[in-house]
């Protein structure tokens, strides 16, 4: 009797090896480019129909204070490969190829000239791709990448396979969201085929080749971006639901200005409507694939956007209320995003966790979720969240935030934190500072700095420590500045 007992505690105490490669879970990876906080059904919208995703909530966790790192494209999509802040990669504004951003050749009358910023994410990072490649996963890429010109695509940056992952941002060859593409990394489907779903089936074709092995699949839409282009029987449908609303409400769909830019207040459009919907449907086609393959319960699913809504320029094609401002703006309209992580086994299906994570974040918890040894050096600014997922807390700390750049959306140069409920913008310009209590504020309308100068000046003091911490490029005066002519933000 004593043997057995001390053979069950030599068992016991032996250590547990990681798991095999054949063993770990598969990761599903769905970025949507530029939608908004309040765009689908499962985070308050009555206008898009977003069936899929709103079933992806039902069954995983939905986080309602996601954030991304920055305001546009580029530097959010970096930080959630290399798990760093864009101030420390050096991508700090969306990646223009021809340099139009760059201070070089800086022509608008500006009070700052924007900081310099590099145009392609560093083969030196290892990127969230080459550490689940170098683990024994397969690796693939479909849709936007936009972090840099060819040689820096996705298969230069540990992934395996790249569909359609180029320098542009946007689908700007071809006929834009319809075959043909023009897009040198996705070869033309039959006439009028829909890039959604394309890049939908590329990953599901994926996957099946590579079930018998872990994978990651990142399928980083382009949708919904502009160009505004939809499917046109989506197009009509939203046509007739605009119709059928109130005709007082719809004629106050711009009642609002954020500087001199006006807002959309409603959601009513018929064509970044239907994009939405094609977006969701692609989302379901991979889910569904996901159930039919047998791999559902063995694929962790994540589901994130780049940026806030596009609501103060270029068609202004959605609101983001309750936030303020959107795509470009250091305001919640432009940084909180919708997130859903669906773990099979873990997160407890229709749950809601109100804590903070920022993209950053998951390079470390994906880490930990497969299995495989943290990488400080490389997420230096990613905190693990698996705790949150398992119904737990953490203390994150402050989160960061520096745009040196004038958006094409009304924004201007302006660094941010937020400390538990508290969050501070410091406008570059003339080093104004504004403070909001989002719990109690989320819209952020009442600016407290000048009732709280004591928290003001103390969150200020951080903000400063961490840019200077993590590197960050700060504008410079414009010497071209006339300050006699508008400049139109």
């Amino acid at each position: 009797m004593r043997l057995a007992w001390m053979l069950v505690a030599l068992v016991v105490l032996m250590p547990v090896e990681p798991a095999r490669a054949s063993e770990r879970p598969n990761v599903v990876f769905f970025l949507v480019d530029d939608l908004g906080w309040t765009d689908l059904g499962c985070f308050g919208s009555s206008f898009y129909d977003t069936p899929h995703v709103d079933s992806l909530a039902r069954s995983g966790m939905r986080f309602t204070n996601a954030y991304a790192a920055c305001p546009v494209c580029s530097p959010t999509r970096a930080s959630i490969l290399t798990g760093k802040y864009p101030s420390r990669i050096g991508i700090t504004d969306y990646i223009n190829a021809g340099g139009g951003n760059q201070p070089r050749k800086w022509r608008r009358n500006t009070k700052l000239m924007p900081s310099a910023y590099k145009d392609r994410m560093a083969h030196e990072e290892v990127t969230l791709a080459e550490a689940l490649k170098g683990a024994g996963y397969a690796t693939f890429f479909a849709g936007k990448w936009h972090l840099g010109p060819e040689g820096f695509w996705p298969e230069s940056q540990g992934f395996d396979v790249n569909r359609g992952g180029i320098t542009r941002g946007g689908p700007y060859g071809g006929k834009k969201y319809f075959s043909p593409y023009g897009n040198p990394r996705l070869k033309d489907g039959p006439p009028g085929e829909h890039l959604p779903a394309r890049l939908a089936n590329e990953t599901v074709k994926f996957i099946e080749a590579n079930r018998k092995k872990p994978f990651l699949a990142y399928l980083s839409f382009y949708s919904v971006h502009t160009p505004l282009i939809a499917r046109a029987d989506l197009r009509e449908k939203y046509r007739a639901k605009r119709k059928a609303l109130d005709a007082r409400v719809v004629a106050g769909e711009f009642s609002r200005r954020e500087h001199r830019r006006r807002v959309r207040t409603l959601q009513a459009h018929a064509v970044y409507a239907g994009m939405v919907e094609a977006m969701d449907q692609a989302v379901g086609t991979v889910l569904s694939g996901l159930k039919r393959l047998g791999l559902e319960q063995n694929t962790i699913v994540f589901f994130m956007s780049d940026n806030g809504g596009l609501s103060t320029s270029e068609g202004h094609p959605t609101s983001n209320l309750p936030l303020r401002g959107g795509k470009g703006w250091m305001y919640e309209g432009g940084i909180r995003e919708p997130m859903i992580v669906r773990w099979p086994g873990v997160t407890t299906a229709g749950s809601v966790c109100k804590q903070v994570v920022t993209s950053t974040d998951f390079y470390p918890t994906i880490l930990e979720m497969t299995g495989l040894k943290a990488r400080p050096d490389q997420h230096r600014d990613g905190m693990s969240f698996v705790s949150l997922l398992k119904g737990g807390s953490r203390k994150r700390g402050p989160l960061l935030w520096h745009y040196p750049h004038y958006g094409n959306q009304g924004g201007a140069p302006a660094g941010a934190i937020r400390e538990g409920q508290w969050k501070l913008i410091e406008w570059y310009e003339d080093q104004r500072v504004e403070l909001f209590d989002l719990e109690n504020d989320i819209g952020e309308t009442r600016d407290l700095a000048k009732r709280q100068p004591d928290r003001a000046r103390a969150m200020q003091a951080t903000l400063h420590r961490m840019l200077k911490e993590t590197g960050a490029v700060m504008p410079a005066r414009n010497g071209r500045f006339d300050a006699k002519k508008r400049e139109g933000r």
